[in-house]
């Protein structure tokens, strides 16, 4: 608090009332930095000349300014002195206006469970205000729908509705409008969701509330892009942005880039939708904001994938996966592991389509990972294994034969027996797979599977002559499918045989694999897609 103390002594004489008002105007009209001295002056004016309601509303609101400009901490500071000076002046609704405030800094940064206990004191102190009950209950609401509980964010919505429209307050109701817009948006009512912007909107531009209008603006972009309606997404979102850049709302600007990312990316415009997708992602951690950076990642991870740049997708994802986890940790924020769920679908389709891009160059093994993939998954549930080791199994076999790449097409694609020197050159794949991989750190351990699929139980195996239990359970569960299916399915050198000869074969060299595996193969291979009995 020391710098706010010397601004409170430099600020110029003038009544706290009035500099309070000017504050307020000078925001909404979208000029920040003014905004910002004005409430400065505003608390020094009521500091001397002993307004304490005024100091704790005006540090309120500087809070407010500063959260919105990206800077969270010093916002939250604001909030708590704040609090501090309403608890001094025995202002209850003023205290419940900044833990209220401070609620809403703490839940954009991320922090539910701090928000949640802020919310319950704020509601203890609320008494019969009508306005400072709507915007609790807007408050409650917005976590309830982050957790994915739609019906009680609805509710709460609507309550904050009724209770902005006793209170008199139209911009309250403009907002209460536009939450329930963004519940029509989760729930795919677009419709309903259009509807409620456009009320919220028409009260935004009534009150020429300019972040209002912007927020108002942004979402119904996205509404417009999940619809399609490309170019009419793009007028709006870019009318947000030009809002929130003469606000200083960095936030809210991290949301229009990545949303103007999405409709640049989804219309073909590579180059623009990396760079605002980019954009996005720096500004949602510059503002502290990991599900933002989160969720940024996913996206700009998806064009790196349709683009072919893999690598750049599977770093960008397990960032993510990173920053999901931190989030998941916290049982507050229940729905993140719905959006972790969609996180690893995402990096599921970009190591398929990777992998399926390798198999390309080898006319004879399309649809090979895929296939690896579902039989190591069905031979690891055979075992037992937990969902992290299932999801190792099937990220492993997407990208186990990853160095391939850089095997010579007429190697791979030879009809006739290879020679000693040629199939040393197929040796060294697994090595080449781990070596791409060297700078990407993954969420699942899989690069045990890419470097030792083709070691065996009796040491004959290569790259490095492992024997026994030194081969890691996920390797030899990919050893052992990868086998079934190059035995068969058709290849340059020979055909495909049937599932009980294939089984015949791998009975004849099961000293390959550890005896309980080889066992366990067994009884899952009738229920293989395209497996016979054995």
């Amino acid at each position: 608090m020391a710098d706010t103390a010397t601004l409170l002594v430099d600020a110029p004489e003038a009544t706290a009332k009035d500099d309070l008002t000017r504050a307020r105007d000078l925001e909404a009209q979208g000029h920040s930095d003014e905004a910002a001295a004005a409430y400065h002056a505003a608390a020094a004016s009521g500091r001397r000349f002993g307004e304490l309601s005024i100091v704790a509303e005006a540090l309120r609101r500087l809070g407010i300014l500063l959260f919105n400009r990206g800077d969270p901490q010093m916002g939250g500071e604001m909030c708590r002195e704040s609090l501090r000076v309403a608890i001094e002046a025995r202002e209850p609704r003023l205290a419940a206006e900044a833990l209220n405030t401070h609620a809403v800094i703490e839940l954009e940064s991320g922090d539910f469970a701090a928000a949640r206990t802020l919310l319950e004191d704020a509601v203890a102190l609320a008494g019969d205000w009508p306005g400072l009950r709507a915007r609790v209950e807007q408050n409650l609401g917005i976590i309830a729908n982050v957790q994915g509980d739609w019906l009680g964010a609805r509710s709460h919505y609507a309550r904050s509705l009724d209770a902005y429209r006793a209170a008199g307050d139209q911009r309250g109701a403009a907002l209460a409008y536009h939450n329930l817009g963004m519940i029509d948006t989760d729930q795919r009512r677009w419709d309903e969701a259009e509807a409620h912007f456009a009320r919220s909107l028409d009260i935004a531009l009534s009150l020429e509330d300019a972040h209002l209008e912007g927020l108002c603006r942004l979402n119904q972009g996205e509404v417009l892009h999940a619809l399609e309606r490309f170019d009419a997404a793009y007028e709006n979102v870019s009318g947000a942005l030009r809002i929130f850049n003469r606000l200083g709302c960095e936030p809210d600007k991290a949301g229009a880039y990545k949303l103007l990312g999405m409709i640049y990316r989804d219309t073909n415009r590579v180059s623009l939708a990396e760079a605002r997708l980019g954009s996005a992602v720096e500004l949602f951690q510059t503002c502290g904001s990991p599900l933002g950076q989160a969720e940024a990642s996913r996206e700009l991870a998806l064009l790196y994938g349709q683009t072919g740049q893999s690598r750049q997708a599977l770093s960008l994802l397990t960032d993510a996966h990173k920053l999901f986890l931190k989030l998941d940790a916290r049982a507050d924020l229940v729905d993140i592991g719905a959006k972790l769920q969609q996180l690893e679908t995402t990096y599921l389709a970009v190591v398929r389509n990777w992998g399926e891009s390798i198999e390309s160059s080898d006319s004879y093994t399309f649809g090979h990972c895929q296939r690896v993939a579902e039989f190591g998954v069905a031979l690891a549930r055979e075992l037992g294994l937990d969902g992290v080791q299932l999801m190792t199994i099937r990220v492993g076999a997407y990208l186990h034969d990853l160095g391939k790449v850089r095997v010579p097409h007429e190697i791979l694609n030879k009809p006739g027996r290879l020679t000693d020197e040629e199939f040393g050159v197929i040796k060294r794949h697994p090595v080449w797979g781990v070596e791409m991989l060297a700078d990407v750190e993954l969420p699942w351990d899989v690069k045990p599977i890419i470097r030792w699929h083709h070691e065996k139980y009796d040491g004959s195996g290569y790259p490095d002559g492992l024997k026994g239990e030194e081969i890691p359970l996920s390797a030899q569960i990919i050893c052992m499918v990868d086998v079934f299916d190059a035995l068969t399915t058709t290849r340059s050198y020979r055909g495909a045989m049937s599932s009980e000869v294939a089984i015949g074969k791998m009975r004849e060299t099961a000293r390959w694999w550890r005896p309980d595996l080889f066992e366990a193969f067994l009884r899952v291979v009738p229920t293989l897609p395209m497996a016979e009995a054995a």
